[in-house]
């Protein structure tokens, strides 16, 4: 799989934050230098936005950086970085910030994702994907809401990849057992998901109420990992207070832990089968 723009910039930020570390400067006065916020080179070291080539050739000059190769490097990661991904195409509907979390899952190798209210949006079936983002966005026209399912959609693609992407989802029991967009809708959701769970690489686990207390009351999370192990993995986090990305190791880490500990608590991935069909026949 070719590496797209999203990880191009992190892999730029990744370096230009060393090497602005190791020459002793702080973000502040390379800010200054530029002539732009600190917020703004904090996004471009952090990869959540390009930078301009003329940003990018005084950060070289400020960090002594002389080598040809060297600096040829970084600015093919910075021309690359400005490449538009197909959800582009999209940019009309995507919640801003989140297009930064669906350029990084296009790259992913695997993700490891908990829920706790709704189907993991990988998994979801159209009519299900309608009925929640109606709910999320309910000042949208029906036509941008078909928006957003298409592109819901559109990002299950990334199973039909050799190698196909990875998922290991767990989902909270109150998940299967809410009945989004009624009955019917909610049966087919629930089929969907018993046929998945068959799928290779993918895990699909049940997080029972009778576990009671666990690790993840903070709420659902994902961990991306991507395919170059030189890339760090990244923690995500969505709320009604936005998107986060964490992606310092002690974070990271800390969501892993977490994750871990929910799949001892969780049912076997076919004991969470048996309960999703139940659940389905019980709504049929």
């Amino acid at each position: 799989m070719a590496t797209g723009p999203t990880v191009r910039r992190r892999r730029l930020g990744t370096e230009l934050r060393r090497l602005r570390d190791s020459s002793g400067f702080k973000l502040e006065e390379v800010a200054s230098e530029l002539g732009v916020a600190p917020s703004t080179l904090s996004r471009i070291e952090t990869g959540k936005a390009p930078t301009k080539s003329a940003y990018l050739s005084r950060m070289l000059e400020m960090y002594g950086v002389c080598d040809s190769a060297q600096r040829q490097v970084l600015i093919d990661m910075a021309r690359e970085g400005h490449r538009k991904g197909w959800w582009a195409a999209y940019d009309d509907v995507l919640p801003s910030g989140f297009d930064i979390y669906v350029g990084l899952e296009a790259e992913t190798a695997a993700i490891r994702s908990y829920e706790i209210s709704v189907v993991h949006g990988l998994l979801q079936t159209p009519d299900y994907a309608r009925a929640v983002l109606r709910e999320m966005f309910p000042r949208h026209t029906a036509q941008q809401i078909d928006r957003l399912v298409d592109l819901r959609i559109e990002r299950q693609h990334r199973f039909d990849d050799m190698p196909p992407l990875e998922l290991w989802a767990i989902l909270d029991e109150a998940v299967i057992r809410r009945a989004v967009g009624g009955p019917a809708i909610m049966c087919r959701q629930l089929q969907r998901l018993a046929v998945e769970g068959e799928r290779p690489g993918m895990t699909i686990q049940i997080l029972p109420f009778a576990c009671g207390a666990h690790a993840a009351h903070g709420g659902p999370f994902s961990i991306l990992e991507f395919p170059d192990r030189s890339d760090s993995e990244v923690a995500y986090v969505e709320s009604v207070a936005g998107y986060i990305y964490l992606e310092k190791d002690k974070d990271v880490r800390a969501r892993s832990e977490a994750f871990d500990r929910l799949r001892a608590a969780a049912l076997s991935p076919g004991a969470s089968s048996e309960l999703i069909s139940q659940v389905a026949r019980d709504l049929a």
